[in-house]
């Protein structure tokens, strides 16, 4: 075996664990911000919070599947929340698996399920938030901005 497969296996693994903690650390953070009603659920609901108080988006997450990647119109709304994001300095990340990520913003008994392709975790002031998983989430994006991935994808563990 050559050091580059040697190396080329470690980071695979890491790459993997990186992952896996950051789908825990999503998770984490949606609960979290879901009890304190901190999150706003669905494009437009998202849209409307990013044009009248874009300071205090803290953190977006973007979920898509296959029966909506083709879906012209939640590609351009997609497109247009990441240039919000990039040009805001708000991290984002995206989720292939939108069924568990609905599942874990839920939706309250009377309503239908919400629409989770954009969720924002949402910060009435920014000193105010302050959580272990919003911070891991940052150096995931961090470090995945550092090779190049814009918007990284995260798993989200099984449950």
């Amino acid at each position: 075996m050559t050091f580059e497969e040697l190396s080329g296996q470690d980071n695979a693994a890491t790459t993997g664990d990186r992952m896996q903690s950051a789908g825990t650390a999503l998770e984490e953070l949606l609960v979290s911000a879901k009890k304190q009603d901190c999150l706003t659920v669905g494009v437009y609901e998202s849209a409307q919070v990013m044009n009248v108080d874009p300071d205090s988006v803290a953190f977006c997450v973007l979920a898509t599947d296959e029966e909506y990647e083709c879906d012209i119109a939640l590609q351009i709304h997609f497109t247009l929340i990441q240039a919000f994001c990039f040009d805001n300095d708000i991290n984002i990340v995206r989720v292939n698996d939108i069924e568990s990520l609905a599942d874990i913003v839920g939706s309250d008994q009377d309503e239908e399920p919400k629409d989770a392709h954009c969720i924002l975790v949402t910060s009435p002031n920014s000193d105010s938030w302050k959580d272990s998983a919003l911070e891991k989430l940052g150096l995931f994006c961090e470090e995945s901005r550092n090779v190049y991935e814009w918007v990284p994808t995260i798993t989200l563990p099984e449950r």
